[in-house]
């Protein structure tokens, strides 16, 4: 047996090595709209070796100066096919995701409600679906998420308050919609009978981000006004396996990350309701059925701090995920846990000498597990509360773990921009994910 694992261990990491040696790309989304237009955005493709390169060495007094190696402009071919297949353009990019070989790409649009999908080789758009009116009429496509199977893309429908899902064929390049599979979170009971939306339970239904960890089920999906719910994402309609109440969890939960066995998430700030938050929890990877009573297994409460200026929203491990790193987009610090017993070590200051207010959101762990690339919000930020998520300057982080993850520093800051006709700085950066070449 040992001698096996041993075998496993080095075919595992010379494929590591080998991937990496390949060269790997960070794609970050632009939220702002295509020059000239009320919808599209972008995604900035950046050579990741190229991106790490000479942090140390950036000059004091200025961001680093590097273009992304390619660019593609939703406003041209992507917005053509949306308009083409449902008759409205998509608008404001907000969440990407690949699939398990990093051949395709998925993007929602939070504004609008569309899902295109994308040849990752290629940069092409393939098919834009747009999801269906929901509680009020509204829809919103805030985040998407792969089943690990690469079945289905699962869908948080935000306003519409509507977890729905598109079967996923990529060796075809087949992509169908599913309205028949979507749970409806505003009018559904649980498996204990109670209501998915309450008053006290679970105000408001509104789902932010789904997830699945190593066991492909189940899926995790957070929600606005606090609480979580778990489903089975393969049942037609998907189906509630497990309810915590916001009392047990708190309200806009977006990072999720599995590392040594636990699913950890977190609550944040950023609406109106709930300016100020930052609580990181964490969940076992398994455990959870339909026969269940409420908010079990328990969800351990690992840090809370709701003073002024703190909201929690990305997050990353380290390497072998020692670490976990929840970055903090209206403090400017990262908050750092062991990944085994979940004790929470020194913070990180996000300080540097390119921008006084970086406003880390969303982060991505370089394929050495040596970095963090961190998408840097803008003067004008399109989603989350103006006080939560303005920056100073748009554009790409570089964060260096050192201690083997226990510690870090922001290294180097590789600005976009987006300016309008009255040379207003547009460009808001939110979406980042790696993609093996």
């Amino acid at each position: 047996m040992q001698w096996r694992q041993a075998v496993v261990g080095i075919v595992l990491a010379l494929s590591a090595s080998t991937a990496f040696g390949k060269g790997y790309e960070v794609w970050l989304v632009d939220q702002s709209n295509s020059f000239g237009k009320t919808y599209g955005g972008r995604i900035l493709i950046f050579d990741g070796k190229q991106a790490a390169r000479g942090g140390e060495d950036c000059e004091d007094d200025a961001p680093a100066n590097e273009a992304p190696e390619a660019t593609i402009d939703l406003g041209a071919a992507t917005a053509d096919l949306c308009f083409a297949k449902t008759g409205a353009y998509p608008v404001r990019p907000h969440m990407v995701v690949f699939n398990s070989t990093d051949s395709h790409a998925s993007l929602s649009f939070v504004a609008s409600g569309h899902v295109v999908f994308f040849d990752a080789r290629t940069r092409q758009p393939l098919e834009c679906i747009r999801m269906q009116p929901g509680a009020g009429g509204a829809r919103q496509a805030h985040a998407v998420w792969p089943t690990n199977d690469d079945q289905y893309i699962l869908v948080a429908n935000q306003n519409g308050k509507l977890f729905e899902r598109i079967r996923t064929d990529y060796a075809t390049n087949t992509f169908t919609y599913q309205p028949t599979a979507s749970l409806n979170l505003a009018t559904c009971t649980t498996p204990n009978g109670f209501p998915c939306q309450d008053p006290v339970l679970r105000p408001d239904n509104a789902p932010i981000c789904p997830f699945t960890a190593s066991p492909g089920v189940p899926a995790f999906v957070t929600l606005r006004g606090g609480g979580m719910l778990l489903v089975d994402p393969y049942t037609t309609p998907i189906s509630i396996v497990a309810e915590y109440d916001r009392a047990t969890i708190g309200a806009n939960g977006c990072g999720l990350i599995e590392a040594r066995g636990w699913v950890y998430f977190n609550a944040g700030g950023g609406t109106a309701s709930n300016l100020d938050q930052f609580s990181v929890y964490r969940l076992p990877r398994s455990g959870f059925s339909p026969l269940n009573p409420p908010n079990t297994p328990v969800a351990q409460l690992l840090y809370n701090d709701n003073a002024p200026d703190r909201d929690a929203h990305g997050v990353a491990t380290s390497k072998h995920e020692r670490y976990v790193w929840m970055y903090d987009r209206a403090g400017n610090v990262a908050e750092i846990f062991d990944g085994h017993s979940g004790a929470r070590l020194s913070p990180v200051t996000l300080a540097h000498p390119a921008t006084s207010d970086p406003s880390p959101d969303l982060a991505a762990l370089s394929p050495n597990g040596q970095l963090h690339f961190v998408s840097l919000r803008g003067p004008n930020p399109l989603s989350g509360d103006p006080h939560s998520s303005t920056g100073a300057v748009p554009g790409l982080g570089v964060v260096r773990l050192t201690r083997g993850g226990q510690s870090g520093r922001l290294e180097k800051v590789i600005p976009i921009t987006n300016r309008d006709a009255g040379g207003i700085e547009r460009a808001d950066a939110h979406g980042i994910r790696i993609r093996m070449k």
